[in-house]
């Protein structure tokens, strides 16, 4: 099987692709070019080989440069994965959150009553569901809460945001900017999908010196090492489903 793993920035890209090196000391392929400009790395694993996709910031630009990757080629499942912040106490700085729901958060309406979520309004669908077994698979291997992961375009930096965003979603463990752009690409060809993130900060008030993103990145390095031998197993069962 094949998969696509998209991140936001070369930093993370780079953090799961160390992840996904076997022996650091042999060179992978050099990267593919992709129409539009991107490009993408690869790595084999065991069963499996993992495309790392630098995608851009936000919802908009994960969604283009997702569904351009999936245009040219192959894929069997697709992972959005990155850093993000933390929704405290459940999800701390350095520590992963594997997605059971990929939540547009802030995609939606607001009235006099309150926040009405795109799908509230009748224009589409706010959520995407990870599948099941293969999200709860994901969150033992690599040591993450299973939780929903935000998708926001604006990156909370009040503690008035962050209560709203957790009384909406009271079950929420990160949030990050991309997830559900990636998501749909995902959606429009017939794909699963699954979301990783590292925490790099608390959802809450906007304090860059309390960041943690070295630490994140290392956990998010971890992950992706974790994570490679599930999508394999999980590819390599739908395979045998296919064509048993």
């Amino acid at each position: 099987m094949r998969a696509l793993i998209v991140t936001a920035v070369v930093a993370e890209a780079d953090s799961v692709v160390t992840g996904l090196t076997p022996h650091p000391d042999t060179p992978g392929p050099e990267p593919r070019a992709l129409p539009g400009g991107y490009s993408v790395r690869r790595r084999d694993l065991p069963g499996i080989a993992l495309d790392v996709l630098v995608g851009g910031v936000g919802p908009a630009a994960a969604a283009a440069a997702a569904a351009t990757a999936l245009a040219v080629a192959e894929y069997g499942v697709v992972v959005s994965a990155g850093i993000g912040g933390g929704f405290a106490p459940a999800a701390p700085v350095g520590s992963l959150v594997v997605a059971d729901a990929i939540v547009a958060a802030d995609l939606g309406a607001d009235t006099p009553e309150g926040f009405l979520s795109v799908d509230a309004l009748g224009f589409g669908r706010g959520v995407h569901l990870p599948p099941a077994e293969l999200a709860a698979r994901a969150a033992e291997a690599t040591g993450a809460l299973l939780a929903p992961v935000l998708t926001v375009s604006t990156v909370t930096g009040t503690a008035a945001r962050a209560a709203e965003l957790a009384a909406r979603h009271p079950l929420a463990g990160a949030e990050a900017m991309e997830g559900f752009g990636v998501a749909e690409a995902a959606a429009a060809h017939g794909l699963p999908v699954l979301e990783l993130r590292a925490v790099s900060n608390a959802v809450g008030p906007r304090d860059r010196a309390a960041w943690r993103i070295g630490e994140a990145l290392e956990a998010l390095a971890r992950g992706a090492r974790a994570l490679g031998p599930v999508l394999a197993h999980w590819g390599g069962q739908h395979d045998q489903q296919q064509h048993g």
